[in-house]
């Protein structure tokens, strides 16, 4: 017997109101992502470059081949030999607004429970015991908190350290929403 989404309703909002919760603490309290970025050398001069070059919001890589072809050019070449190499976001003068990023981070904690109340929903009945409906949940949720983040440190050179650190964080989120689903879950 297939659970309906409509009894997974709870546990999949009181499990974003934890990782919300979590995630503040995480970030607000804890610290250990203080370093994940660095202050980039000579700051100001370097924003006042690039505020000269009026960038639109994006994200960028440097130096960027027009084509797979242009790859080979020795003009590219030479700017991939001489660097700096790169990729950047560049943000609205919004872009630190937190309200809508703790939102949409919110949302997205919706989407991981309702993802994961699909997959147990429709692979567990009511009744199912709680270590079982525990273990498909956090295997769920930690692929949609955790598994894609790993992309940036091999496509864009990210920092391993501070992939690890926000798979840990993701881990975490993944246990308290499997922790929510196994104490509601339909009897």
């Amino acid at each position: 017997m297939i659970v309906p989404l409509t009894s997974l309703w709870a546990p999949i909002l009181l499990s974003a109101v934890f990782v919300f919760v979590l995630s503040s603490i995480i970030h607000m309290a804890l610290g250990y992502h203080a370093n994940d970025y660095r202050k980039l050398p000579a700051e100001d001069e370097a924003m006042a470059a690039l505020r000269k070059l009026s960038i639109p919001p994006g994200d960028y890589f440097i130096p960027k081949a027009s084509s797979h072809k242009d790859m080979k050019n020795p003009e590219f070449l030479k700017k991939v030999e001489l660097g700096p190499l790169g990729s950047m976001t560049i943000l609205p003068p919004s872009g630190f607004a937190m309200g809508k990023r703790l939102v949409g981070w919110f949302l997205y904690s919706i989407v991981v429970g309702f993802v994961a109340a699909h997959v147990a929903g429709t692979t567990l009945p009511p009744g199912t015991p709680y270590k079982l409906v525990f273990h498909t949940v956090a295997l769920t949720a930690f692929a949609g908190y955790a598994l894609a983040l790993w992309q940036s440190p091999i496509w864009k050179g990210t920092k391993v350290s501070t992939t690890i650190k926000a798979t840990f964080d993701g881990l975490l989120y993944a246990l308290l929403t499997a922790g929510t689903f196994g104490w509601l879950w339909p009897r």
